[in-house]
């Protein structure tokens, strides 16, 4: 089956029956380097699963639209992937909510974070900016997000930083650029007051623009560029896309958001790598949410 794109073209879609489309949401931006990037990470996904149709939707700022995407599928099946790190309005309102209004038959996928891969994407990006082979105890990390009202964002914020502070063996406190607490500069001064003279900012952000740009330049050491188009990214989408096609129980997935006629509930699944349990303190240490 074909389709018309929002952009006027042709693109292969998943049949009744078929392999569901991927479809890749963005939040968009002005920035135009944010677009560059998300097309160049979704050609790895491509490059990683050929015979895998891949589309790209944005919530604002950018085309193609979600809706317009998903309308563009026709009644083909789809699943659809946040490419967004931890819940929220977005993951739990505006995409299920794009998704139940689409003719397309859609699943829609839990965030990327938290998750492993999304440590080890933070944890790369950190040593390409310098960030040492063993830390010592001078060093810390503030994990710098977009930020959120929502308690589960920052769960999941807490989560991630967990799992970061276990690979880099030094303690990792969570800071956001917007709508929540602490600001990045307010993590720096609680990490410098307990002795941590190298701070680093892991950029939690997919791809460049003013908030990831904001937080770099906040760094009193070394900042590490947006995720971008690191391969463990690429490999993530894949995994959430696999989970939800399958209909298992993902974790941080959004609720219901249940598909029309003969769609099944929205995936909810949990990896075997992922932390479970309660979110902890602010301050995330090397030992804390390990299972």
């Amino acid at each position: 089956m074909t389709a018309t794109t929002p952009t006027g073209g042709t693109t292969s879609t998943a049949t009744r029956g078929g392999t569901p489309a991927l479809v890749v949401v963005a939040h968009g931006s002005r920035d135009p380097r944010a677009l560059r990037t998300v097309r160049a990470l979704l050609d790895r996904v491509r490059a990683l699963r050929p015979a895998l149709p891949v589309h790209l939707g944005h919530i604002e700022l950018n085309e193609p639209l979600l809706p317009d995407t998903l309308t563009a599928l026709g009644s083909g099946a789809a699943v659809v992937v946040p490419l967004l790190l931890s819940r929220g309005h977005h993951v739990k309102r505006d995409i299920p909510q794009m998704a139940d209004a689409a003719p397309a038959r859609t699943r829609v996928a839990a965030p990327l974070g938290p998750h492993p891969l999304l440590a080890d994407a933070l944890h790369a990006r950190l040593t390409e900016a310098g960030w040492p082979a063993h830390g010592g105890p001078d060093h810390a990390v503030v994990l710098a997000s977009a930020g959120s009202r929502d308690p589960e964002s920052r769960a999941d914020s807490a989560r991630t930083a967990a799992l970061l502070a276990t690979r880099l063996g030094v303690p990792v406190l969570p800071a956001y650029a917007s709508a929540s607490a602490p600001t990045v500069p307010e993590a720096i001064r609680t990490l410098t007051s307990r002795g941590h003279r190298r701070v680093a900012v892991a950029s939690c952000f997919t791809a460049p623009g003013r908030f990831a740009a904001q937080c770099a330049v906040q760094a009193p050491w070394i900042a590490s560029a947006p995720l971008g188009t690191h391969p463990a990214m690429a490999r993530l989408l894949l995994h959430r896309y696999d989970r939800a096609r399958e209909g298992g129980d993902e974790d941080s997935a959004p609720k219901g958001s249940g598909e029309r006629r003969d769609r099944p509930r929205t995936a909810r699944s949990r990896t075997s790598a992922e932390p479970r349990g309660r979110v902890g303190p602010p301050t995330v240490t090397p030992s804390a949410y390990c299972s």
